[in-house]
């Protein structure tokens, strides 16, 4: 299968080693929207029995890089999309498997528009992360950039 045949998910899969170490799974990825799951998994427990810190974290970056390659795919020719920061807040005791949904903080096509004048444009993702009964055990933020190749 070549890349242009890949779905987002499969891409990602293939080519980012933590997200298959953590078994990830992509369940939607739009350009408005990715959502993404961590089963639950004892290996990636911590002291309480939820998911990891870590692995919480590592979930809520591949969402957010799930939705930038969805919405900003189109621009890899020119540009590559890197991670400049991020910050979580840990609400609520995660148990069981979690999902993490993505969002673009900008409309694509301003941050676009900063690409084609020349600028090197950040936009943030946040991203929620949930329990199965629909709590929000977590909330990120990711700001994203797209460095010009040239």
């Amino acid at each position: 299968m070549s890349a242009e045949q890949m779905s987002i998910g499969e891409m990602l899969a293939a080519t980012v080693p933590m997200a298959r170490t953590l078994n990830i799974e992509f369940l939607e990825t739009t350009p408005e929207k990715a959502v993404v799951a961590l089963p639950d998994q004892s290996e990636y427990h911590n002291h309480v029995g939820g998911p990891h810190a870590g692995a919480m974290f590592t979930l809520g970056e591949s969402a957010s890089g799930a939705i930038v390659l969805a919405a900003f795919g189109d621009q890899l020719s020119r540009a590559v999309p890197l991670a400049v920061r991020a910050d979580i807040a840990y609400k609520k005791l995660a148990m069981g498997p979690i999902t993490a949904t993505a969002t673009l903080g900008r409309p694509a096509a301003d941050v676009v528009a900063e690409l084609d004048a020349g600028e090197r444009p950040e936009f943030p993702v946040t991203v929620a992360i949930q329990r199965a009964d629909g709590a929000v055990t977590g909330e990120m933020t990711v700001v994203w950039t797209l460095r010009p190749n040239s």
